[in-house]
């Protein structure tokens, strides 16, 4: 048995999908009606499985006419999926993140599944290098994470 969350997710994944556009605006309140829970339940959901890095934005208006809006992302163009990914790395990336981003990258049809393991392996000699060849700061090691993270997705993404 699926548990709450994971109910909700696919009932909004499931609205997305009978949508001819990219967005559906829901209401809180109503979706906590359905479930039968409280509208704070509705609120975790949006914030853990429909986020940015997951290929979501989630636009709420609050008030008696409120509404939320779920829009997912999608891209034609390569530059812009290179600017939203490397506005997900940022200026620092530890490598936990990195490896959460790249599965979530993967889910997203971004990377294969062979492309997230060379990163990740990358990734990993890099964090060695770092701490024993150069001894860099955990906050230096991060932005040479991102900046390399950047380029090779970029590189990815463009061929």
């Amino acid at each position: 048995m699926s548990s709450l969350t994971e109910s909700i997710e696919e009932y909004i994944l499931k609205l997305l999908e009978e949508r001819e556009s990219d967005f559906v605006l829901l209401r809180r309140k109503d979706i906590a009606e359905y479930f039968g829970c409280v509208p704070s339940q509705i609120n975790y959901v949006l914030r853990s499985r429909f986020t940015p890095e997951l290929g979501f934005l989630v636009e709420s208006q609050r008030g008696g006419h409120g509404y939320i809006r779920i829009t997912r992302v999608c891209f034609s163009d390569p530059e812009e999926k290179i600017n939203h990914v490397e506005e997900l790395v940022g200026d620092a990336v530890s490598e936990q993140e990195a490896k959460r981003l790249l599965g979530n990258l993967q889910r997203r049809g971004l990377l294969s599944a062979r492309e997230r393991l060379i990163v990740e392996v990358v990734l990993r000699f890099l964090g060695e290098l770092s701490s024993t060849l150069f001894d860099l700061s955990p906050y230096k090691r991060d932005a040479l994470n991102a900046e390399v993270l950047k380029r090779v997705l970029r590189s990815l993404i463009v061929a």
